[in-house]
């Protein structure tokens, strides 16, 4: 393998740093197991049996999310479409790929991504946080390029690149004690590992419910009723519902395997009931015409801080999205994606509107500004391993 400047990585020196797997049981590294400190009410998180948890895996899976050398330009990494005080989202609409291209979806929040059924926007077989990541790094169904490890000599590149860092091969050898460590399967696992950990329970409104009655102000609280209870003829709780105010989640204690899909009446372009070409959600999986439009539910936890809103970053702000479900979709006006949601024939059901009053749509905004937790925002067990290296960060 050659690293940069055209220095080797020699097949003796790789064979030698994985000649730990040959070592007697009792000279390897011991894996430590993880253990959850989960808030209270959240339970725990469905691991898969070929990659469970240890301390080890996380701490490689966090360096690993921060590092450029993972792109195959040195220049971007996981953070930097997943920023933390973002609760992992990235302020942009949609954000940018290797190549200067613009994604067609937005960057969704990584909050809580244990928990999400189904991977992606409007993906219905995408279920593993490994399998998922096949797209950002090598562009497996991927509408551009993002990581851009698109062929075997660009993963092999970077794969020598980390395995010249000396942390790197100290934390592979911690996290994958038991087999051959210096692959992208064990990449993914340990990035995977470190996302599950991504666990946001700490908000105000976490407070109130465990028994705080100040955590909440009026109008925050006048929020939660519209949101979790009724209110108003508010049907938010639906679709948001729950300890992580989502579509369904998945866990160790979920009978079934469960996801929805929903068309809100964000487009109906040409009043046809399509969404723009190559955003037509679920569809673009099933092929299914009442599919167009289709997207799975995010959580609201932290959706104050991760904004622009809707799968493709076209609602700008909370109050842009309360008034989508106020009048029962959009009514775009001109331009090629013109025409009137409300009318989308493939819309789902119960999203006829909400007859919200100005002050009603306040409170909710303040309850939404409620959900986000700040200590999950800055917390140093998700934050860049190594902000002082340049080969780290966003």
């Amino acid at each position: 393998m050659t690293l940069p400047g055209g220095k080797r990585l020699s097949w003796a020196l790789l064979l030698g740093l994985g000649a730990a797997s040959c070592r007697p049981s009792a000279e390897r590294p011991t894996e430590e197991p993880w253990a959850w400190d989960l808030p209270p009410g959240f339970p725990a998180p469905l691991v898969p049996l070929d990659n469970p948890m240890s301390v080890a895996k996380v701490a490689l899976g966090r360096m690993l999310f921060y590092d450029k050398r993972l792109s195959a330009s040195e220049s971007i990494s996981c953070a930097t479409c997943h920023q933390q005080a973002l609760a992992f989202s990235d302020g942009r609409t949609t954000p940018v790929g290797l190549q200067g291209d613009i994604h067609p979806r937005n960057a969704p929040t990584l909050t809580n991504v244990a928990y999400a059924p189904r991977l992606n926007w409007a993906d219905p077989g995408t279920k593993a946080l490994e399998a998922q990541m096949e797209g950002p790094l090598f562009g497996r169904g991927a509408p551009i390029v993002e990581m851009g490890l698109v062929d075997e000599p660009r993963r092999e590149a970077a794969l020598a690149r980390l395995l010249a860092d000396e942390r790197y091969r100290e934390a592979f050898e911690r996290a994958f004690p038991e087999a051959p460590k210096y692959t992208f399967e064990h990449v993914s696992k340990a990035i995977a590992s470190f996302e599950r950990t991504l666990v946001s329970g700490g908000s105000a409104w976490d407070r109130y419910r465990a028994g705080d009655a100040a955590a909440l102000g009026e109008a925050e609280r006048r929020g939660m009723y519209i949101v979790r209870d009724h209110v108003g003829g508010a049907l938010c709780h639906h679709c948001h519902d729950g300890f992580n105010l989502s579509g369904p989640v998945k866990h160790v204690d979920a009978p079934f395997d469960e996801v929805v899909f929903a068309n809100i009446g964000l487009y109906n372009v040409g009043s046809t009931g399509a969404y723009p070409e190559g955003n037509q959600g679920l569809y673009e999986h099933t092929k299914n015409p009442s599919d167009r439009g289709k997207f799975r539910t995010p959580t609201l936890r932290n959706v104050a801080v991760t904004g622009p809103y809707m799968h493709d970053g076209s609602v700008a702000t909370l109050e842009d999205v309360i008034a989508v479900y106020v009048e029962g979709g959009r009514v775009i006006e001109a331009g090629p994606y013109a025409g009137d949601g409300r009318k989308n024939p493939h819309k789902s059901a119960g999203l006829s509107g909400t007859p919200l009053s100005a002050g009603q749509r306040r409170d909710v905004v303040a309850f939404l500004n409620a959900l986000t937790d700040e200590v999950f925002l800055s917390d140093a067990r998700f934050s860049n391993p190594y902000p002082e290296d340049e080969h780290f960060g966003e």
